[in-house]
């Protein structure tokens, strides 16, 4: 795939002839280039009112899954060249399924129904059924206001299927490695990611340098607890001396013990909270839901 295939000049061009050709104000077009590396498509145009999309030759099924996620009436407009001129073309991404990209050009997608804001702890019932027991929306929210991801930071999520998910989303810009060692979690992860479109998540089946070498260097990252935890967290170090991290635990004593494991490799800022959740049920009952310990860490 070639490098930088659409420089600023042809960005130019191309914003130019749908500005001279239809009613479009550039200022709030959304440019996504998704030639130079994995760019997440389909939420893009979900949140997006127009978005310009810079494209080489091929994917076959690109308007496929835009109408399978919903995204059918949106309008595609586009020309039958490789270049910005001639004549301007209009059809619904319904109409397009069955065809690809013909040559490396552009094309702007309108959608009108298009959410403003992309807003974190999705409920439970968006995700794939699956091996998966995901995390209480009210407590992923929390999870992820902790993080504090930006759109182009890396970050490791390990045995976080639903928070690798919404942080491929929030991330649109950088990369999410999820570490799924469960070959049916990580078969639940890979619906996922085609569920949702996300194209910035990689999947690894354990934590070490060789795995993780590969990987873009996080700047974050996220783990459940487990028997494997120390060496994860030297690992990631090891990667990244000013790794942060967020732990999630169901174990008091596990919870308790995670400052004097990272006091041990000369990190203290170490903060431990408890999540609690309780929700009313139909006999008008309280229902506690399992009350996490978040242990944050920046090194």
């Amino acid at each position: 795939m070639a490098e930088n295939l659409f420089e600023n000049t042809a960005v130019l061009e191309w914003l130019n002839y749908f500005a001279e050709n239809m009613d479009i104000d550039v200022k709030k077009v959304k440019i996504l280039d998704i030639t130079t590396k994995n760019k997440n498509l389909i939420p893009t145009v979900e949140s997006h009112r127009s978005t310009l999309v810079f494209t080489e030759a091929g994917h076959p099924e690109i308007f496929y899954k835009m109408w399978e996620v919903g995204l059918g009436e949106c309008m595609v407009y586009y020309n039958e060249g490789s270049e910005a001129k001639g004549e301007l073309i209009w059809t619904p991404v319904k109409d397009m399924i069955d065809r690809g990209i013909n040559a490396s050009a552009a094309m702007l997608i309108v959608n009108e129904n298009a959410r403003n804001t992309y807003k974190i702890g999705m409920d439970n019932d968006n995700f794939s059924k699956g091996s998966v027991h995901y995390v209480g929306s009210e407590i992923r929210s929390v999870i992820l206001n902790k993080m504090h991801i930006s759109s182009n930071d890396n970050v490791c999520i390990i045995s976080g299927e639903s928070i690798a998910v919404e942080s491929a989303l929030i991330a649109e810009e950088g990369h999410v490695t999820a570490v799924e060692y469960n070959a049916n979690d990580r078969a639940t992860m890979e619906e996922n990611i085609e569920k949702f479109g996300v194209n910035n998540i990689s999947i690894i089946d354990h934590v070490d340098e060789n795995t993780m070498k590969g990987e873009p260097v996080p700047s974050f990252t996220m783990l459940v607890a487990s028997a494997s935890m120390e060496k994860e967290i030297d690992t990631m170090l090891k990667l990244n001396p000013h790794m942060e991290f967020l732990i999630y635990t169901l174990d008091f004593q596990c919870a308790a013990d995670v400052p004097e494991i990272f006091a041990r490799r000369g990190i203290n800022d170490v903060e431990v909270i408890q999540i609690a959740v309780s929700k009313l049920n139909h006999k008008h009952m309280f229902e506690a839901e399992p009350a996490p310990w978040l242990i944050t860490v920046r090194a």
